[in-house]
Parts: C-alpha cells; sequence; structure tokens
C-alpha cells in the first residue's frame, strides 16, 4: 500500500487526520487570557499555566503566499528561513544553539494566510524567547551572505518537495487551476525561478512591508509572572514604532467557469492517483463548520462513505480522502483516490460521482453526523491538552477573527450543524461540473 505520509504533507495545513478518542467537552476547561494591544499595534495575549516550569512563545504573522505578488512567489515561505540567519545583536547560525543550550526547542511554518514562529524554553528563559523574536522582528539582516545561504537551502528545499516528490507538483497546478487569478493561485513554496532571480532589494521591501509589530500578533503562555512578562514585552517591542498597514493586493478569485482536466505522467509516481476538486467555502463563510464536518463524513477513518466503497467494497483503490482546502479568502474541496494496480482512474470517478449523488440526494444519517462531531469533539478536547497547541490557537483565533476567545467556543458552532445543514453544503458546492481534475500516471519503463 502507498504511504499516506506525502498525501498529509500536502493537506496538512488544511486538515486533520484523527482517530476517535474516547473525550468529550466535559474535560474541556476554558482557556482564561488576557489580551493587550501595545501602542505600536502589536496584539499581544497573555495565557498563564503553572503546571510545568516552561514556557511558550508563538508570533503570528498576518502574512503569507496569498500576499505575496504574482510574479514574486515564495517570499513568506523564504522568510521563515531567513529568519533564522543574524540580526543586530544575534550573530547568524545562532538562534538554534542558544536556544537549544538553553534547552529548549524552536521552528516556525509558513501557510497560504499566515506565517508563525515559536519558541518553548524553560521558564527561566522567557526574556531569551522574547527578546529573539524582537531582534527578528525588526533587526533582522536581510544582506547578501543570509540571502544567499536561504536562497540555496529553499530552492533546494522546493526541489526536494516538487521535483524529487511523487506527486509533487499536485499542490501547484490544484491551486493555479482551482483558485484563477487570486493569491491562492500558486503554492505555498513558490516559484524556484522567482527565488532565484529576487534581489535583496526585492526581499527588504516585503519584510518592511509585512513584518511589523501591527502586523503581528504575540502569545506568551505558560508558567510565568503576569507583571514581569508585560514589562518583558514592553522593554522588547515597543522600541518598534506602529508602520503603515501593510499594502496588501486586492485579488479577484475567478469562479470557474468550465471543468479543467489533465493528465501528468510522473516518472516518481508509483501508482496512478486521480484527484478532482471542487470549490468551497472561506473560513469566514456560513458553510465552514458543516463543510468540515461534511469532509470527515466522507473520507475520516475506514468506516467513512469513499473508504468504504473505493477501498474495502470495490477495491478500486489503496487510498481515499477528501480534504477540504479552505482559506481566508477561497475554499475548495479535494477528493484523493490512489488506484490499485490494474484498475483505472475512470472506475473511481464514476464510484465518486455516485456517493457524492447519493450524498446531494439523500443527505446523512444520524450516526454519519453523530460520528463526525464526535471526531470534532476530540479534537478540540485533545488540541488544548499541550501549552504549544493552545498558544497557536489563540493566535489563530486573534489574528483571523480578532477574537481569541474563539478558543473557547469554537466547538459549539459544530454541535448545532444540523444534516439539513449538511445536505445544503453538498448541493451547494459538490453537485457541479465545474471542477478540476487531475490524474497522475507513472512514466511507463
Amino acid at each position: 500500500m502507498l504511504n499516506s505520509k506525502f498525501f498529509q504533507i500536502i493537506i496538512g495545513a488544511t486538515i486533520m487526520i484523527s482517530a476517535v478518542f474516547s473525550a468529550n467537552s466535559a474535560d474541556f476547561k476554558p482557556i482564561k487570557f488576557e489580551k493587550e494591544t501595545l501602542d505600536n499595534g502589536l496584539n499581544v495575549i497573555y495565557y498563564q499555566d503553572k503546571s510545568a516550569p516552561i514556557v511558550s512563545t508563538v508570533i503570528h504573522y498576518n502574512v503569507g503566499s496569498h500576499d505575496e505578488d504574482m510574479d514574486k512567489t515564495g517570499y513568506a515561505h523564504f522568510f521563515e528561513h531567513l529568519m533564522f540567519e543574524a540580526t543586530d545583536d544575534i550573530p547568524r547560525a545562532t538562534i538554534d544553539k542558544n536556544v537549544q543550550a538553553a534547552g529548549g526547542e524552536l521552528n516556525a511554518y509558513t501557510a497560504f494566510d499566515q506565517t508563525v514562529f515559536h519558541f518553548t524554553l524553560p521558564s527561566n528563559e522567557i526574556k531569551l524567547a522574547l527578546w529573539m523574536e524582537s531582534q527578528r522582528m525588526r533587526r533582522l539582516h536581510v544582506d547578501k551572505i543570509g540571502v544567499e545561504t536561504q536562497r540555496g537551502v529553499v530552492t533546494e528545499e522546493l526541489k526536494m518537495r516538487t521535483v524529487n516528490q511523487p506527486y509533487g507538483t499536485l499542490l501547484s497546478k490544484f491551486c493555479a487551476a482551482m483558485f484563477p487569478g487570486s493569491g491562492y493561485s500558486w503554492s505555498v513554496i513558490g516559484s524556484e525561478e522567482h527565488i532565484k532571480r529576487a534581489t535583496i532589494e526585492n526581499f527588504k521591501n516585503f519584510y518592511d512591508n509585512f513584518y511589523q509589530p501591527n502586523n503581528a500578533t504575540l502569545v506568551v503562555a505558560g508558567d510565568f509572572e503576569l507583571n514581569e512578562a508585560k514589562q518583558y514585552v514592553r522593554d522588547y517591542f515597543l522600541q518598534y514604532p506602529k508602520a503603515q498597514e501593510p499594502k496588501r493586493h486586492d485579488y479577484e478569485l475567478q469562479p470557474l467557469t468550465k471543468e479543467y482536466r489533465e493528465t501528468v505522467i510522473d516518472d516518481k509516481a508509483p501508482m496512478t492517483a486521480l484527484f478532482i476538486g471542487y470549490p468551497g467555502p472561506t473560513i469566514y463563510d456560513k458553510d465552514y463548520f458543516a463543510a468540515s464536518l461534511l469532509s470527515d463524513i466522507l473520507s475520516a477513518g475506514t468506516s467513512s462513505r469513499l473508504y468504504q466503497r473505493l477501498v474495502n467494497n470495490e477495491q478500486i483503490a489503496v487510498e481515499a480522502a477528501f480534504a477540504p482546502f479552505i482559506f481566508r479568502g477561497a475554499g475548495a474541496f479535494l477528493v484523493q483516490s490512489v488506484m490499485m494496480s490494474g484498475k483505472s482512474t475512470d472506475q473511481a470517478e464514476k464510484v465518486i460521482k455516485e456517493e457524492l449523488d447519493k450524498l446531494i440526494k439523500f443527505g446523512v444519517t444520524d450516526e454519519e453526523l453523530a460520528k463526525a462531531k464526535n471526531i470534532k469533539e476530540t479534537q478540540f478536547v485533545f488540541g488544548k491538552k499541550g501549552l504549544m497547541d493552545i498558544a497557536q490557537d489563540l493566535a489563530r483565533c486573534q489574528v483571523f477573527y480578532g477574537d481569541p476567545g474563539l478558543i473557547n467556543s469554537e466547538l459549539d458552532k459544530y454541535m448545532k450543524v444540523t444534516k439539513e445543514d449538511i445536505m445544503n453544503v453538498a448541493k451547494k458546492y459538490l453537485n457541479t461540473d465545474k471542477k478540476v481534475v487531475l490524474i497522475y500516471k507513472p512514466k511507463e519503463a
């Protein structure tokens, strides 16, 4: 059977594949936090948890690949790397070493709508984390040595994810066909050509536009004294003035007017695979929560509809999934089917259409809806067990919705979804011939 890790990497920013554990909302204690906005526009959220002597910091910049120029893609991801280079007071190649020497860990990630950096350290090292993040915010060295070092790293990563990866061009082809005319029409990692030809001035302009205190949310979580933490934040971050609001593109997403279909010969692909994309809601759409539950009903676990038909019953595919791509300004669903040897994508496409038509016509059962809600409840409860998970969720709710308190109430919105809501979403988005179909075939010997 084909290892599913690659597909989890592709869609990992937008979905979570979960098993159902014995957890419910009764196990959840509401997250108590304090929020303030500094004079320079930096939003700061403090969450105290003294159960362990550690502290986590998250800085969530309101910038992702969606904010790039169409001919200058990959910049947000590039800065995920460049932020580990030198600053005015931090020599290059020492950020990792300093954090690890203090007994901590650090990481970062970029997505279509966000760039996030985070530290976890012993609580007595809270100043180290805050100082480093303040240095990176406005004192980063966007210079030749750092840029050229990371240019090489990023272009190699791009090749590894695309040219040297099975189905590696899927995300870029899917986005280009599904979200034409918008900032979602390229993959997060961007174009190798754009990164290679980018100048230091290009990168500096991007940095100065987006990496400003009034375009960021900082979360401090864990074992700390509130007044001390507030003072550290002021000492390190208030040295930077409030900047102008970032200049953003007014991209207009063009709706699909007909089916897009392409067959890709992929010499890295071990098996033929079928991908079908349908338009979907954004995170702000009233359909968002029903759409998320619909995805679980169709493909969460081996008892889900698509897995049962394609894999278990008819043995057409070795894998089947239905993933939501739901962003701030665009949305889609992607159906995935990796074919069994000797089976055709026509067979899989026929079964997928039958299952979607059945859903559109008859809706879902009480049992299916209950199972999907149980999955969300489990995700909700277990997603609040870790300090870093809570910190990142607080930042997300603030940046995307302007309300970190949603960390405590999002589950209620899932619980209110009805079978009628699920059916309406299926009819609205899946009952169409305007879709994207990508077929990947192994290169013949």
